[in-house]
């Protein structure tokens, strides 16, 4: 390569560092910065080795510009419903149908916009000894209402790179603690409840979970998303809450049974 060409690519890089610095120095101000709580409890059944079930039921809630207090105002409540196929060890294939409420919030700039989400998704697993990455592609189409009550559809594409490690094992069971990091990227269709731009927003989570037992699990994560938007840019700070639950239903009717086999023993 000649020197020339290398001048040339070193140019053009610097001017993209100066561009990316000129944006960030002019948008600082307009930056609007929120903390955020989002809770969920998830019920996974298995169905068969290659089939389960999720059910997900959700809630969030936001400081203000007025208020700093994380609990401030309810913004959404939700549920999923999802299938799961797993198509080898290191494939699994997803789908869901989802209800979004989104309240009206006009002090985070958030107007009411109920929606009805669909998804397909994969992710792939790379196995390590003592610890996993995966990589998850999830396909949405949101339809959801605007401000002017017409529903719109909006398609959603997003990428995550996830990294799990058990920490006092080398698989995750009962008794094990686990450390856990993502980010993820949403690049989207633009439309008037969303706006235009094509770059949605970027999501990292670090955090760590427990398992109470097999089938019980609790996660705590710090997220920390990144929303560019036409009226200004927001960053969410947001403590994260999942309670998971495997065949929840199945055991506890198994428990009832085996106290009720052990009652009419007595």
């Amino acid at each position: 390569m000649s020197s020339k060409v290398t001048h040339n690519i070193i140019r053009r890089k610097i001017g993209y560092v100066v561009v990316i610095f000129l944006i960030t120095t002019m948008s600082h101000g307009q930056t609007t910065k929120y903390n955020q709580f989002w809770g969920e409890i998830q019920f996974n059944r298995t169905i068969t080795k290659k089939w389960s079930t999720e059910l997900n039921l959700g809630t969030s809630y936001s400081s203000t510009e007025s208020s700093a207090n994380i609990f401030e105002e309810n913004t959404q409540r939700s549920f999923r419903a999802w299938g799961h196929y797993y198509l080898s060890p290191r494939w699994k294939l997803s789908s869901f149908v989802g209800y979004f409420n989104n309240k009206d919030v006009p002090e985070i700039g958030q107007y009411e916009s109920p929606e009805w989400r669909f998804a397909l998704q994969g992710i792939y697993y790379f196995h390590k000894t003592g610890y996993t990455l995966s990589t998850r592609m999830r396909l949405e189409l949101r339809h959801m209402k605007n401000d002017d009550d017409n529903y719109e559809n909006v398609f959603r594409y997003r990428q995550q790179v996830k990294y799990l490690k058990p920490i006092n094992s080398k698989v995750l069971r009962e008794g094990v603690v686990y450390a856990v990091a993502s980010d993820e990227l949403f690049f989207k269709s633009g439309t008037k409840v969303t706006g235009l731009s094509f770059f949605d927003r970027n999501r990292l989570n670090i955090g760590a979970g427990y398992l109470f037992t097999d089938n019980i699990q609790i996660e705590l994560t710090y997220a920390n998303e990144y929303l560019p938007r036409d009226d200004g840019n927001q960053i969410i700070n947001a403590a994260a809450f999942t309670l998971t639950f495997n065949n929840f239903f199945e055991n506890l009717n198994k428990k009832f049974l085996h106290k009720s086999e052990t009652t009419s023993d007595d």
